[in-house]
């Protein structure tokens, strides 16, 4: 977990979310929806933006990275930067979700089309309207790593 190895003692079906949560107490991975629709609970694995909330903690069996692991406020990661120029909140609530998908993706493509960065994000709810502030603090953190 986000470059450390931790022993937990949750049943092997228990959601990685509340794994990550209750056991391990990181605050970034929320509870949304339960059903993988909401994005609110995201993370990477295997380099991929996986859904917590659904995942059994039996099934992990790589390196997971929270909202916690990408940067520190000291020198926080391209895309928390971005989603700060940009003012890319507003409640708040879906962007832990939004930045490690954002993240995921850039990993995978430097310079992604806005295509991509909307597949990228199209699961990542969003009450509040921010998608074009979200949208913005994609490409600005694209631009900052090419």
């Amino acid at each position: 977990m986000n470059g450390r190895t931790h022993v937990v003692r949750a049943t092997p079906d228990t959601p990685l979310l509340y794994v990550l949560r209750d056991e391990l107490e990181l605050d970034g991975p929320k509870f949304g929806c339960g059903l993988a629709q909401c994005g609110a609970c995201t993370v990477i694995v295997k380099g991929q933006a996986t859904r917590s909330c659904v995942l059994p903690v039996a099934a992990v069996d790589s390196a997971v990275t929270t909202l916690e692991g990408l940067g520190t406020p000291a020198r926080p990661h391209p895309v928390q930067r971005a989603f700060i120029a940009e003012q890319a909140a507003q409640c708040g609530y879906c962007t832990s979700g939004m930045v490690v998908a954002a993240a995921a993706l850039l990993a995978q493509h430097r310079a992604p089309t806005d295509a991509q960065i909307h597949q990228a994000l199209e699961g990542n709810l969003c009450r509040c309207g921010s998608h074009l502030r979200i949208v913005r603090a994609v490409k600005r953190a694209a631009g900052e790593r090419a």
